[in-house]
């Protein structure tokens, strides 16, 4: 006997039923100014515990914003940004909806001016989140920033690196610098940047100022890792922060951001070195 029950989308007890779908990997658009995967950068503020998204800015440092968008009549002007790209901009760009940086809603940070109903209502739930901390409830990361390697002569804690004719900040020593690239099995690579296979660079003295125009400072010259004298693919490799491994992988996305800061020598004068590092290894690494 054949059953007369029709099939249907639907359980025994009435109940849809929704086909379990596995999320598809992600991918990065190939005109994305910023190579990095959203879902990677998101993280929680270690003041407050609340969740932030890192964002890209052109020609500075990343900033972090609220992680939903607000109504842009609830925003002040000044606290208006948006995000095209990948590119957090600090503007409006006409839409009924805007971004808000964290630090104008984080309880650690005292507020200059007055906000409106809305923003103070979030602040409202962010000194909930304080109350948590302080009591014990919730404890987000250490906010201890983690040791420092010693500074020596001959390792620069954070060095100067010129390369396609300009000169970087960079945030940890050369020999420390990592790979931003995703690997396989969507972790960040271990490799470094400074590859004992790959070309390097060679210590010079430069002048303070590169630049004509700039005010002089009394340290004529400082000790630079010269990478411009390498082929143009490397040097674009080294800006880039990735490994040889990854330099050529166009189509694999990034976990972190690239950790270069444009070099002003009036704002990082304490890392200039009027004397060039000594006892040297092979492939630019340092005994």
């Amino acid at each position: 006997m054949c059953s007369t029950t029709a099939s249907s989308n639907r359980r025994w007890d009435g109940s849809p039923t929704r086909p379990h779908r596995r999320p598809g990997p992600l991918h990065v658009a190939a005109d994305s100014p910023s190579r990095l995967l959203r879902a990677a950068q998101s993280t929680r503020c270690r003041d407050c515990g609340n969740r932030i998204d890192w964002y890209a800015r052109t020609n500075e440092r990343p900033i972090s914003l609220h992680p939903h968008e607000l109504a842009a009549i609830a925003v002040p002007a000044p606290y208006r940004w948006h995000v095209s790209s990948g590119i957090a901009h600090p503007a409006h760009d006409g839409t009924p909806w805007c971004r808000i940086p964290h630090p104008t809603l984080c309880p650690a940070r005292p507020t200059s001016a007055p906000l409106t109903p809305q923003l103070a209502e979030l602040r409202r739930l962010a000194l909930r989140t304080r109350r948590l901390l302080d009591t014990g409830a919730f404890s987000p990361r250490p906010t201890e920033p983690a040791p420092a390697p010693p500074t020596t002569s001959c390792r620069p804690a954070r060095p100067v690196v010129q390369l396609l004719y300009c000169r970087y900040l960079a945030q940890r020593p050369l020999d420390d610098i990592r790979c931003v690239a995703q690997t396989r099995l969507r972790h960040r690579c271990p490799h470094p940047v400074l590859a004992p296979d790959a070309p390097p660079g060679n210590w010079t003295l430069l002048p303070a100022t590169a630049s004509h125009g700039q005010l002089a400072l009394p340290a004529s010259e400082m000790a630079v890792y010269d990478l411009n004298r390498l082929p143009y693919t490397e040097q674009l490799r080294w800006r880039a922060q990735r490994c040889p491994l990854h330099a050529a992988a166009s189509q694999v996305a990034d976990l972190a951001l690239a950790e270069w800061e444009v070099f002003d020598p009036l704002l990082h004068h304490s890392y200039m070195h009027p004397r060039l590092p000594t006892a040297i290894r092979h492939h630019g690494r340092h005994k």
